[in-house]
């Protein structure tokens, strides 16, 4: 199994890992890496690129979230990071966190959920899907970012969209730019990791999770909440939409803080 592109910050003994979500990296999270390190030095934050996205190798054929999870753990392992590891994740990169407490439950202290819930994603209800759809809908390659950005802007996505998806690009051999992330292997990817069904870690109770969730996110509904808090879980509402860790960055670490 090869191991994930990663970065870390501080060296204090408590080992924690930051997952992004769908069509992110490890970058995206960097002011969440670098402020968690700073308000709490105890801890060394490791960052890592999910399969198939940053500069991680592309997706297995038969990709699930557990072996996501698998080469999570096995990169946190080679790069020495201490366990039991606290999981931070954001949508896929939950998700991911919870396959990997159901692998390696011993391993792992508590798992935070960024606005995402166990609950399998309905095709409606995924975003990253239809960005996924547009982001397919472009060119391969392009003679150089600013062409690339405006065949984007082309299949009316927002700006700042745009620019986010821009960061996986890269400098192509021929020049110009290409994508840097498998575009296909992530469209065979996601359905298949958005069916599964992750109550049955949380039911077993052997790690302590929390969610914060966004107020005008749909990804954690009213009846996931209570079934979370049912099981011991907490959560917490922050003013911010999908991208809670971007959009109250303050909140979220105060709650980190507090529940890890």
């Amino acid at each position: 199994m090869a191991l994930l592109a990663h970065s870390t910050v501080g060296s204090g003994p408590r080992g924690t890992l930051l997952l992004h979500g769908f069509l992110g990296s490890a970058r995206n999270l960097r002011s969440l890496q670098q402020r968690l390190s700073d308000v709490d030095p105890s801890r060394t934050v490791m960052a890592v690129d999910l399969p198939g996205h940053g500069e991680s190798a592309p997706p297995r054929e038969d990709e699930t979230l557990g072996s996501m999870a698998a080469a999570v753990l096995e990169t946190a392992h080679a790069a020495g990071l201490p366990p039991p590891y606290d999981v931070v994740g954001h949508s896929l990169g939950g998700r991911t966190a919870l396959a990997l407490a159901g692998l390696a439950e011993p391993e792992v202290a508590a798992v935070a959920l960024l606005d995402i819930s166990p609950s399998p994603i309905p095709a409606s209800l995924s975003a990253s899907g239809a960005v996924l759809r547009k982001l397919l809908s472009v060119p391969a390659s392009a003679p150089d970012r600013r062409a690339m950005k405006e065949a984007l802007a082309a299949t009316g996505l927002p700006g700042p969209l745009v620019d986010w998806l821009a960061t996986n690009l890269r400098p192509d051999e021929g020049g110009g730019v290409r994508w840097r992330i498998d575009r296909a292997g992530l469209e065979r990817l996601q359905p298949r990791v958005n069916a599964e069904d992750l109550w049955g870690v949380v039911e077993r109770g052997g790690v302590k999770v929390l969610c914060i969730r966004g107020d005008r996110s749909p990804y954690v509904p009213s009846e996931d909440v209570r079934r979370l808090e049912s099981l011991g879980a907490q959560v917490s509402t922050v003013e911010a939409g999908h991208d809670v860790h971007v959009e109250a960055l303050s909140q979220v670490l105060t709650l980190l803080q507090r529940g890890l």
